[in-house]
This record gives C-alpha cells, structure tokens and sequence, in this order.
C-alpha cells in the first residue's frame, strides 16, 4: 500500500470529530480511495464493516430503508459481514456510496446515535442524479481525494528528501543549480508521463515499462467513459472530457463548446460541465471578468478551460487513437525533446498541482485598446489581500508580454508575478520564474 498525504487529514478528522460527524471522502474512480480507507480502518479501530455498495445485497441495502430499529440495523450487519463490532471502537465503511443514497441519507441518523464511526467514500458523485431525493447530512465531512502529487510519488520511488529540500530553495528564494535542476526535470518529466493514479504508478514500479503503464491508463480511461454514458447516455460527457487535449492545443481563450458538440453552447451545457467537474476527473478555469480578490465573485460560466485531473491520464487521452508503439510523446518528453505544441501537457500539470493546492482555476483575457491586441494571462490566484497572475512556459520564455501586459494594467492588484517554466529559479525585473515541480508550493 502506499503512502498517501489523506491519510494524515483522516486521522485528524478521527480524532477532532469523536463520532460527531461521518467523513466523505470525494475522486474519481481509480484513485484510491477505497484502499486508504480499508487502510485506515485496519490501523486505527478495532474492527470494521466495509461495505462496497457496488457488490452489495439488496438485502443490504434495503437494511436502510427502515432507521426505525438501529440494533436490527447493527446486527444484521454483524451478521452479514461476521465482523463484531465494537461501541467507539468501530467504524462502517460505505464504499461507493452513491449507488445507495438512502445509506448516506441514514447518515444522519448513525451519527446521532453514536456507537460507531462512518466513513464514505464516492466517485462520480452527482448532485443532480444521485442525491435529487434524499436529505443531504449536514453531519459529513468532506475530503477531497486527488490522484498522487509529486512527493506522493517520489515516496513511492523510496524518495522522502528531494521534495521538502525544493520547498527550502522555494522560500529561500535561490536557484538549485543546473545539475541538481535536470535530475528533478527529469523527475518530474517521468511522473506527468505515469501520472498519480495508483494502478498506473504501480505498473510502472512493476514493470519499468511505459508501454504496460500506458494500458493501465487506457483501461481506466476506458472505465471513465463507461461511468460517463451511465451519468449522461446522450455521450455529452464523453465526447467534451475526450476533447479536452484538442481544445488546449488549440490555443483559444476559452473551451470551444460548439465545435466539440454541434449546435451547443456553453450556456446549453452548464450541468454536463458542473457534472464533469463534480466527478473529479477534471479541473475548470473560469474566465475571471474582473481580476482581483474574490476571484470567484466576477467568474463567467459560460467561458471556460478544462483540464484533465491526472496529466498521466491526459498525455494517454491526448493520443489514445495511436497504439503505444506509435506514440513517440513519451521518449520527447522524457529526454526534453518536446515539440513546441505540445505545451500544453506543462499547462495541464500547472492546472493540476494548483488544484491540488486548493485553488479554484481562473485566467483572464483582455484587449488592449491601443494596440488591439488580445491577452491572456493562463491562471490567476489569489495571495492574501491581492492576486498573482501565472504564465505558464514550456519554451520561449523570455517573451511574457501577456504577463506585462497584465501587470501593467492591474499592477496595483498584484502580489506576485510569475512566469513557471522549465528552467532553474530566477527573480528578474520583479517576475519570479519558477520551475514547474516549484508549483506545488503555491
């Protein structure tokens, strides 16, 4: 089993919480949740019920139907999983939750009761569709599940030192120098390549071969399409989450709903957009009409990017009709050969780790009105009282003139510029160019 950062947020939530709420933790599928959990379950209780709802009886299930009798309800459990359980020192879990929303409406009650602790886990969670006729608990406490961050992979890799000392050069403030640079570049090079998803992680510890980590992809790609045509059967989802690479290599300020589904908008299509983001396998920038603090209070819905959660998953969506032999985007990128359109896969992994950070995405566009010409700051953060604007580079990064241009018009609003790239750390003329693995520290 490997390390995961959740599991420290898990203990807390334990240890504050003593029965008074039950934990949610929210992902897309694949990215292991239900395995922190049985973990977690395993090292901190004393006994524990997990039931998977994908797999359970309808006898099971029914058991929520009727909160009249808990004892019946606890017993018939016992029962049925041949786990006693033990008054504070037991916890249920309810795997794949949302295949049984009155069990997560009994919430609610469970957690009035006391005896035990509850733990849920849920992947493609849709507020519109699974939970329209139940009472959400106010007694839930969410956790975010992402795919795993740099660091988690490099614990993976028996790697505990490399992150936190990039996190001392981060707030010092000082280069690493060019040998120590192109070892983490590469690095990191390898984990956008295999990604965060655990199975895809764990092929590559396996195997050593990108070829057989490829597969893994493909197969829980595959897996997403299948979850998607059972949320939305018209393929809405399907078709705007596989043209999520087309539409950031086409450079355009926003995601070009029309040429992606005929005839549609982006006002058209707000659920599938909020039902792509609620599943957690992608991230939205929202064009922020205004940029200053309170990013969200100036947001446009209707004008949008989106990102792939994973940019493991997104480099195998980007050429999921080549077969692996064909696709050369893994050695280019591996050994820094990567061809200049290809720029995007860096964006993608800035669009991630920010996500990952707690950020909500936003970027801005603008016309300058005396040299008419259109700008476009990739994302935009906010820092304390004031924002910072982001410009991401794979190449060419002495020309920022967007990142100027937007200073120059909001220049009292902004904390930070910075410019995150592929090169070592520098501060020059008041822009801070970072290197990319450095953005998980934002």
């Amino acid at each position: 089993m490997f390390k995961r950062k959740i599991y420290e947020k898990m203990l807390t939530w334990k240890n504050e919480s003593d029965g008074k709420t039950a934990l949610l933790i929210e992902g897309p599928r694949r990215v292991g949740k239900s395995t922190i959990v049985k973990q977690f379950a395993e090292n901190e209780y004393d006994s524990y019920i997990l039931i998977d709802f994908y797999r359970a009886s309808n006898e099971t299930k029914a058991l929520f139907d009727d909160l009249s009798d808990l004892n019946y309800i606890f017993l018939q459990l016992q029962l049925a999983y041949h786990v006693s359980l033990k008054e504070r020192r037991s916890v249920i879990i309810f795997d794949e939750v949302q295949l049984c929303p009155k069990a997560r409406q009994a919430i609610k009650a469970l957690v009035e009761d006391g005896r035990y602790d509850y733990i849920e886990t849920g992947s493609l969670i849709s507020i519109h569709k699974h939970v329209k006729d139940i009472l959400i608990p106010s007694e839930e406490r969410k956790l975010q599940m992402y795919p795993m961050d740099f660091e988690e992979f490099r614990w993976v890799l028996g790697d505990e030192v490399t992150v936190p000392m990039l996190r001392d050069f981060y707030v010092s403030g000082k280069p690493l120098g060019q040998a120590a640079h192109r070892r983490i570049m590469k690095d990191f090079r390898l984990y956008m390549l295999v990604g965060g998803m655990p199975q895809a992680v764990d092929s590559y510890v396996q195997t050593n071969d990108l070829s057989v980590v490829d597969a893994v992809k493909r197969d829980i790609l595959n897996l997403y399409e299948d979850d998607f045509f059972k949320i939305d059967p018209t393929g809405k989802l399907s078709t705007l989450y596989d043209a999520i690479p087309a539409q950031l290599n086409s450079n355009a300020s926003r995601y070009q709903v029309s040429s992606v589904l005929s005839g549609n908008r982006a006002g058209n299509i707000l659920e599938e957009i909020a039902e792509l983001k609620d599943s957690g396998t992608v991230s939205v920038a929202y064009h922020s009409n205004d940029p200053n603090v309170g990013l969200a209070q100036n947001k446009d819905l209707g004008k949008f990017k989106l990102f792939a959660a994973d940019t493991g998953l997104f480099v195998t969506l980007a050429f999921k009709d080549k077969d692996f032999t064909d696709n050369d985007i893994y050695s280019r990128l591996l050994n820094d050969r990567l061809q200049a359109n290809l720029g995007y896969l860096y964006e993608n992994m800035a669009a991630q780790m920010l996500t990952y950070n707690g950020h909500e995405l936003f970027y801005h566009t603008f016309l300058n009105e005396s040299s008419r010409h259109n700008y476009e700051v990739d994302f935009i953060i906010s820092d304390k009282k004031k924002i910072c604007p982001i410009e991401v580079k794979s190449s060419g990064y002495k020309n920022h003139s967007s990142l100027n241009a937007f200073s120059d018009k909001y220049q009292a609003r902004i904390s930070r510029r910075i410019l995150t790239y592929t090169k070592d750390y520098k501060k020059e003329n008041d822009i801070e160019y970072l290197p990319v693995y450095m953005m998980q520290f934002l």
